[in-house]
């Protein structure tokens, strides 16, 4: 793969959103797998097969012991000491300072950055996307038990494409379990083929949308008429695993969460790749991108896949 010599050609808006005129409803205009299958991919058939038609793909025993193991103290470390991270990158929970998520993840730890370049996650994603990738986004979500809030349906696409500029469904998230994530704590729910379908939703971005949005999302979310018929189109599921389990899902599958009212917390490492020719351009529904830790603008270069075990820096 070669493209990262090439810059990305700017684009019109293949999905045009935040409508004052009210929400609408769009087909795919992209493949939701973009490379043919071939013997010694690093998926298998039929995983690239459940890939293409749900729109997600649940990832079991890719790491060992103890390298969840050094994961979970990385995290750990992390959220112990909030005031050594940078502070922008911090959201706490609605009404407390219980830490919600950790943006930059990679760039504020080093186990972390050596996770979002392992093989075992970066070269499937690579290969489904057909290109060579770069972290548009990473974060650590933690649900606290008892107080986790929930985090409502949305489709991730249609907040990078209005407000980070990225063009097109060329983008792939992965989640890797730092807890044990079963039906009860909060785990992400996903409805299986509504990344077919794009929600234009409906009203404009207010300025720093941002700000609010990533406490509670308001804006960019599709209306409960939306939700109600992809539901109904689609069902509902939701992806538990072990600890150490790795969730991939399109860009542009409706998925969210329920509050954990459980004593046991629930934790989430999260890499959002995108393809290297699908780079962010001006945002196609707010007056400026949001910053940098949301949505990377003009990466150097393409992620260097990496072999061996994930250990401890310390």
């Amino acid at each position: 793969m070669s493209s990262a010599a090439i810059k990305p050609i700017e684009q019109e808006d293949a999905y045009v959103t935040r409508l004052p005129s009210g929400e609408r409803w769009l087909e795919r205009k992209d493949p939701v797998v973009w490379s043919e299958w071939r013997p010694g991919a690093p998926l298998a058939l039929d995983q690239v097969k459940k890939f293409e038609r749900d729109g997600f793909l649940v990832l079991e025993d890719i790491f060992l012991p103890g390298e969840i193991d050094a994961l979970i103290e990385e995290s750990a470390r992390l959220r112990s000491d909030a005031t050594k991270l940078h502070q922008e990158s911090l959201v706490t929970e609605p009404g407390t300072d219980d830490v919600r998520t950790i943006f930059d993840l990679d760039l504020q730890s080093e186990v972390f950055s050596r996770l979002a370049e392992d093989v075992r996650i970066s070269e499937p994603v690579r290969f489904l996307l057909d290109d060579e990738i770069y972290v548009h986004q990473s974060r650590l979500n933690y649900k606290p038990g008892l107080t986790g809030k929930e985090f409502y349906w949305h489709s991730d696409f249609e907040t990078w494409h209005a407000e980070d500029g990225m063009p097109r469904m060329r983008a792939i998230s992965a989640s890797i379990l730092l807890t044990d994530n079963d039906a009860l704590n909060g785990p992400l729910m996903l409805m299986p083929g509504s990344q077919n379908t794009f929600i234009a939703c409906a009203g404009e971005t207010p300025e720093d949308n941002h700000k609010t949005s990533l406490k509670q999302q308001k804006v960019g979310v599709p209306s409960a008429e939306a939700l109600s018929k992809l539901a109904q189109d689609h069902g509902i599921e939701y992806a538990a695993g072990k600890k150490g389990t790795v969730i991939l899902f399109d860009c542009n599958t409706m998925h969210g969460s329920n509050g954990n009212i459980t004593p046991y917390p629930r934790s989430n490492a999260f890499f959002v790749y995108n393809a290297w020719s699908n780079q962010l351009e001006a945002p196609f529904g707010a007056a400026k991108p949001r910053p940098n830790f949301l949505g990377r603008r003009n990466p150097e270069e393409p992620v260097t896949l990496r072999e061996g075990h994930i250990e401890s820096t310390e």
